[in-house]
This record gives structure tokens, sequence and C-alpha cells, in this order.
């Protein structure tokens, strides 16, 4: 009987199908088994991260609130003083163009006429005066109808008084919309 001798062949073996797909298999699924975890454990080092930054933020947060309750009524009354401050400006220029109109009206005036009653309303001017002679009514009144800031003048009263030798006027001046409202805004 013979022997079995062993032999050597530096040939390759032929491989079959379901060997091949093992040996792929374990080489390659192991490197995508390592890929895999490596981007899995980055994500979560990522995720620290972001949780850490989150944190932080949050502090931040409650640090700035902190200051702003604690600067909120400095704010309060700096809006105060701001609003008033506001206030102040308009009326003051409102009152020195309102002042400038009464100035004027008043100016207008000529010799032999006085003023019982001048009373500036937002939109009108009202007077009530006193007049020697018919040509200083005249005057006055063209005066205050040519004047640039009046719109339009209407005489409500005339009375002639002889016992104590007057006219007695009643005036309504309306003002032009510049002036009523100047620096209201």
């Amino acid at each position: 009987m013979q022997k079995n001798s062993a032999s050597i062949n530096l040939l390759k073996k032929q491989t079959s199908l379901i060997d091949r797909f093992v040996n792929w298999a374990l080489t390659i699924g192991r490197l995508l088994v390592i890929l895999t975890e490596i981007v899995a454990l980055s994500a979560f080092i990522y995720r620290f991260s972001l949780d850490r930054q989150l944190i932080d933020l949050h502090s931040k947060i409650t640090q700035e609130q902190a200051i702003v309750n604690y600067l909120k009524d400095n704010e309060k009354t700096y809006r105060n003083l701001q609003d008033r401050l506001f206030i102040a400006t308009t009326y003051s220029s409102l009152g020195v163009s309102r002042f400038k109109v009464f100035r004027d009206i008043v100016s207008f005036a000529p010799l032999g006429m006085t003023f019982n009653n001048v009373t500036l309303h937002e939109d009108r001017i009202k007077i009530d005066a006193n007049a020697d002679s018919v040509s200083s009514l005249n005057i006055f009144v063209n005066s205050v109808k040519n004047y640039s800031e009046i719109d339009s003048v209407s005489i409500d009263k005339i009375e002639n008084k002889p016992s104590s030798a007057v006219i007695v006027i009643s005036l309504t001046a309306t003002l032009k919309p510049s002036v009523a409202y100047a620096n209201t805004n």
C-alpha cells in the first residue's frame, strides 16, 4: 500500500465564492465597524462640547438678566427724564412761536386802542379791545388780516358806546396750521 505523500502545491488553490465572500466580509466589515465607531465616538465628543457651550450660554444669559434687572429702575428713570425733556423742549419751542405771534398782534395796535382781553388758544386768538376811532380800528383789523401767521379773521362783535366815546370789538383770528401746531411732533 502506498502511503499518501504530502504534496506541495505552489499555485493558489481555487476558492469558492462563499469563502471569498466570508473573507471580504471579515476584512472590509471590520473596517466599516471601526469607521462607524469612530464617527459615533466623534459625534458623542462633539455633543459634549455643544452641551458645554449651551451651559455657558445659559449662565451668561442668567448673568445678563441679573444686570438688566439691576439697571431696570435706572432705565425707567432715564426714559422718564427723556420724555420730560422732550415735552419741555416741545412746549418751549411752541411757547416761543406763540409769544412771537402774541407780541406781533399786540404791536399792531395803533394809538387810541386798548386791549381788554387777549386769549391765545391752540388754533386761534381771541381779542376783546376798545378803539377810540373807526380809523384806528380799521388799521388794526387790516394789520391782523395781513399778518403772515394768521389764516383768517372774523369780527364777532362791534359795539359803539357813545357815552364813553369808544368802539368795543370782539375779534377771532385763526392761526395757520404751521403756527398752531409748531413743534408738537
